[in-house]
């Protein structure tokens, strides 16, 4: 076996340094095994980041390629891009299940996608979010569930659409706007049913997180009103303006689900993705040093109270411009979105614009991004960035995601924790043996394998300079694919719950990796 394909691990002849255990735990004189590390170390500051991807479905983006594609060929494309994430030692990916009233998966509300078969309403044959999830944490990937909550096609004419539509089935939801058909925000049946189409995911689905982007109200069109001047007299008493009624109606859909999905779920991330400025301090003393569209005056979105009222886990704002840019500039709004996190329990993830790489202008630098990332390293509220898209990733322009690789994320990291929480019981009894780590399990979400210097102490801090990979709950076992041949390491293994809290290690154990 060459080392490229993984080099096999070899029992070491002697104990772990500093009082180790051998790969076999140390045996009492009445033969049991030898305590595992206690509970007495937390990981290492700055081991914890966001590295996530978006995985597009609308209009066949990201994935898949093209609707009416065998299921085979389906998973094998999606595979693909799990593959792209874990070469560059990404630990999240955020895959949109909900793109316009439709569904990739077993919906109990609307018609499965039409990306996916080509005819709206048509069964696929499997359960593709059962899929998704279960390959991503295969890798040790968290999966969000990305929803559209208003988007209702992404074409004008219901009758194109499944019997069972939600467009078809209430067409006084709805109304025609550039060229899409858009559910009106102002209805309190529009908001619930958007719950309930989120909770019916979190409830009959192991996700981790439930993520949406910046499609709320649409983005206005010149000289054209969105229609809904009979909901906003029905509905809008007591507000001054249409502007005030309509962010009541997006915050209280935010505020809603932040409750309903960590009632049904505690541990269940809910995070969004505003467009990245909310406004210009021309307009607001509180608004960032831009001159751009803010999305709350134009799309109604006010994410800056989002984040001070703690209506959601984790903010990802769009940053998709340059350095330099003038008119948006992005260290400004970096500092600014830093800023606003501050003194909160929201995790800050900074939105990047992968799909700009190779443009006119800053963008024909692939070393854009990852300048980006290197000012993001500059403020430790700052917990990660996420990448749009997977296809531009996995296209790697230019090389800019190589850069990347090789600039900041050489090596994995895990996802920041979710949440208080006690850390979860400890694995036990780690061994090595015929190229293969094994130890027993507890229960956990997923384990944490650990690759450290041969001459590290048998009980050690979790520490992310020295980790190797993440793996499922459901695996005991792994091999160190990367070990060089001849190399001698200390291996430990840590557990983690759904909130990525993290248990103690596991007494460490020497291994060898073997020649060709």
């Amino acid at each position: 076996m060459s080392a490229a394909a993984g080099a096999a691990l070899l029992i070491a002849a002697g104990s772990a340094a500093c009082g180790g255990g051998h790969d076999e735990p140390r045996a009492s004189a009445a033969g049991a095994p030898a305590a595992e590390c206690g509970q007495t170390t937390t990981a290492r500051a700055g081991a914890r980041q966001t590295r996530a991807m978006w995985i597009a479905t609308v209009n066949n983006g990201d994935w898949p390629s093209r609707p009416g594609l065998p299921v085979a060929k389906q998973q094998a494309e999606y595979r693909h891009l799990l593959d792209v994430a874990e070469k560059l030692n990404f630990n999240t990916v955020y895959v949109q299940v909900r793109p316009a009233a439709d569904a990739f998966y077993a919906s109990h509300y609307e018609p499965w996608s039409r990306f996916l078969s080509g005819k709206p309403g048509a069964d696929p044959g499997y359960d593709p979010l059962r899929f998704l999830i279960t390959e991503a944490h295969k890798r040790g990937l968290q999966l969000h569930a990305w929803f559209n909550p208003y988007r209702a096609a992404t074409q004008a004419d219901p009758n194109k659409l499944a019997a069972n539509s939600q467009t078809r089935l209430h067409p006084d939801w709805v109304h025609r706007y550039g060229g899409a058909l858009w559910f009106d925000p102002g209805l309190p049946q529009v908001r619930d049913l958007a719950v309930r189409v989120v909770l019916d995911v979190v409830q009959h689905y192991d996700v981790d997180g439930v993520h949406m982007d910046d499609y709320f109200y649409p983005y206005p069109i010149a000289g054209k009103a969105f229609p809904d001047a009979a909901t906003f007299k029905k509905y809008g008493a007591g507000y001054k303006n249409l502007g005030d009624w309509r962010r009541h109606n997006v915050d209280a859909l935010i505020q809603d689900l932040h409750t309903r999905i960590h009632q049904a779920k505690g541990w269940v991330q809910f995070g969004v993705s505003p467009f990245g400025v909310w406004r210009n301090k021309s307009r607001d003393k509180a608004g960032s040093a831009t001159a751009a569209l803010q999305s709350y005056d134009d799309i109604y979105a006010d994410s800056r109270t989002w984040v001070r009222k703690g209506w959601v886990d984790y903010i990802a704002p769009q940053l998709y411009w340059p350095v330099g840019f003038k008119a948006a500039d992005y260290r400004t709004l970096v500092a600014w979105w830093a800023k606003q996190v501050a003194g909160t329990h929201v995790q800050l993830v900074i939105g990047q614009a992968a799909y700009q790489v190779g443009q006119p202008g800053a963008w024909k630098d692939p070393a854009e991004l990852s300048r980006h990332v290197a000012i993001d390293a500059g403020y430790p509220q700052v917990g990660g960035e996420a990448f749009f898209s997977a296809h531009d990733l996995a296209q790697d322009r230019h090389g800019f995601a190589t850069r990347l690789l090789r600039d900041h994320y050489s090596r994995p990291a895990l996802a920041p924790v979710a949440g208080p929480g006690a850390p979860p019981a400890a694995p036990a009894e780690l061994t090595a043996k015929n190229g293969r780590l094994a130890w027993k399990g507890t229960g956990a979400a997923a384990y944490a394998v650990y690759r450290a210097p041969a001459k590290s102490p048998a009980c050690i801090a979790p520490d992310g300079r020295f980790l190797l990979k993440v793996v499922d709950g459901d695996a005991h076992t792994t091999s160190d694919k990367t070990a060089k041949p001849g190399h001698t390491y200390t291996y430990y293994v840590t557990a983690l719950d759904s909130r990525r809290h993290e248990s103690a290690t596991t007494r460490g154990v020497q291994a060898t990796a073997a020649h060709d």
